[in-house]
């Protein structure tokens, strides 16, 4: 017997499965192909935590996979003596968040440890403000992000508020994975959590102590009460967490012309009037171009369901341009550095750090004002980590962080991304050029004359279920045991393997250590500041192609990219 089979016979015949997770099964029993999907393997408990379409099998997200995960979680917990500081836990629009973020929390009350849970849902950015403002040991926050309505995920953050880093992850993961038995999983009733003091819920309170917070990072409030009358801001949650919270925030920054979507203002797991909850994706700002069209906005802001990523669309000469997360990034890194500089704001040894497939225009923007910039490996986690050492060794104060793929952190609340924040910040910079006359295109055109044209892409592959994966691992096979010596009309330089966390000089063939921890990714720098770069998601059945390029003129980085493009898309095949 297969071990798929195997698997599904003791979910279907163990009386430890409930009537719901059985009639499920009943309905897939004959379906080979779909038992297999389900069951091939166990829903991985990876870096980050759990990410998988919701459903009943050992290989999706319900009930069993997410209480195995709390259940080794707790483990860990009371190993590290953090039950009296507990876990903050918040959750977001979609399917089962409510009662996988509950179950959690009981799991993890029956192992005697405190929770403190949202009372609805919330953006991701505000758990990791909780996780630091209450002190405790963990947090846990149900989403699965900008991901297909099909999916949910369970992130598991640290006491610093960012999400879990090595060791901590590994050492989660022995825990997560010495649960063989779901019999094994503890739990209890919400009344007994209650009158135990374990179970305590956050309220909405806390928005506001949250809010004020992130407000402390106003450069110029005395710019946005002059335009408060004049800027038109129309703004999406896309569904999600974002809504209530960007509402309250653009009120308290005194904004008067501010336009919600209201065909995507309530949360809802189904996201009706999107494909797929993106931000990066044009299609997802359908309903707030309209509405832009109809209010002549000057900025268009929309945050994926946990709202800890924003996309834009600007005003530029009656038509309405998207920023890609680069583009939002470095206007925001532009405005920051130059205001606080020009204020005498900048802290002592200042810093941003940016991730390695984003805009190598960042340096060029750092190098101009003396800050210093560090690069470190795709996903905001490595972000959090980054600013944690700099406070542990006392070296550098940061400003900021951000990723290409739309997520920024500005301050000191958060350890993740925070889409709410970077809401209000570009709200300022947009006031900011407002006055001048102005657009934010206008001001990203400035920043292209000053540092050099650079634009970058991305080629995204999904390819899911066991073949997809067999894919994957065959591309990077391919890219690093054939590495090309030329990528269209630009010579390789250097070859970057974190893999092996080599650096190698194709030229001389010299190779040198990179302070980047092991991962499977690889990076060609190129003539002329251009990049190129793979990598498969830790979190999502995608493989990724990165391209980076510089110009002398905007048209003449487009025209570069396409090529480079068509070049990269070859490897994908």
């Amino acid at each position: 017997m297969e071990r798929y089979q195997e698997k599904f016979e003791e979910w279907y015949n163990n009386d430890l499965f409930d009537e719901e997770t059985k009639k499920e099964l009943e309905k897939i029993k004959d379906d080979e192909t779909e038992k297999k999907e389900r069951f091939y393997k166990d829903l991985e408990f990876g870096t980050a935590g759990l990410r998988g379409i919701v459903g009943v099998g050992t290989n999706r997200m319900n009930k069993y996979t997410v209480g195995k995960a709390t259940q080794g979680l707790a483990e860990y917990i009371v190993k590290k003596g953090g039950q009296k500081r507990g876990v903050a836990i918040a959750y977001d629009s979609r399917h089962m968040s409510t009662e996988f973020s509950e179950q959690a929390a009981l799991i993890l009350n029956a192992n005697g440890i405190k929770t403190y849970i949202f009372d609805s849902l919330r953006p991701t950015p505000e758990l990791s403000f909780a996780v630091r403002s209450f002190k405790t040991i963990a947090g846990i926050v149900v989403t699965a992000s900008h991901n297909p309505p099909k999916y949910n995920g369970y992130k598991v953050y640290w006491e610093d508020g960012g999400q879990i880093t090595e060791p901590i992850d590994k050492e989660i993961i022995t825990e997560v994975n010495n649960i063989t038995d779901f019999s094994k999983i503890k739990t209890m009733s919400k009344e007994e959590a209650i009158q135990k003091g374990l179970f305590n819920v956050i309220e909405k309170e806390f928005d506001d102590k949250y809010i004020k917070e992130i407000q402390t990072n106003i450069i110029n409030p005395e710019v946005i009460e002059k335009a408060a009358n004049t800027l038109k801001v129309v703004y999406t949650p896309l569904h999600g967490t974002g809504g209530k919270i960007a509402k309250k925030l653009f009120e308290s920054m005194g904004l008067k012309n501010v336009y919600i979507v209201k065909e995507q203002e309530e949360p809802n797991g189904d996201f009706p009037t999107v494909s797929y909850p993106n931000p990066e994706d044009p299609k997802a700002f359908e309903y707030a171009l309209k509405l832009a069209k109809d209010v002549d906005a000057d900025i268009v802001l929309a945050n994926d369901p946990d709202a800890d990523r924003i996309g834009v669309f600007v005003k530029h000469q009656g038509e309405y341009i998207a920023l890609n997360g680069n583009m939002i990034g470095l206007v925001i890194a532009e405005y920051m550095i130059s205001q606080k500089r020009e204020k005498g704001l900048l802290p002592k040894n200042p810093a941003l750090i940016k991730t390695i497939v984003s805009s190598n225009m960042t340096n060029r923007i750092c190098d101009s004002y003396g800050v210093k910039m560090y690069e470190v490996l795709t996903g905001f986690k490595n972000i959090a980590a980054k600013i944690k050492k700099f406070e542990t060794e006392n070296t550098y104060n940061n400003i900021m962080g951000f990723e290409e793929s739309y997520g920024c952190l500005i301050g000191n609340h958060a350890r993740d991304k925070d889409g709410i924040i970077a809401d209000m910040m570009l709200c300022e910079i947009a006031a900011y050029y407002k006055l001048q006359g102005l657009t934010l295109w206008d001001a990203l055109m400035k920043m292209y004359e000053k540092y050099g044209y650079y634009l970058e892409g991305q080629i995204p592959v999904t390819l899911e279920g066991i073949d997809g994966a067999e894919k994957i691992q065959n591309m990077m096979t391919k890219m690093r045991n054939n590495p090309p010596s030329a990528l269209g009309k630009y010579k390789v330089l250097k070859i970057m393997d974190c893999s092996t966390s080599k650096e190698r000089d194709i030229e001389t063939g010299k190779e040198i250590d990179i302070d980047l921890p092991k991962s499977n990714v690889l990076r060609y720098l190129l003539e002329n500041d251009c990049w190129c770069a793979v990598r498969p998601s830790g979190t999502e059945p995608k493989i990724k192609f990165y391209m980076g390029v510089r110009s002398d003129s905007f048209e003449g980085a487009k025209k570069d990219l396409e090529e480079l493009t068509e070049v990269m898309r070859e490897y994908t095949k």
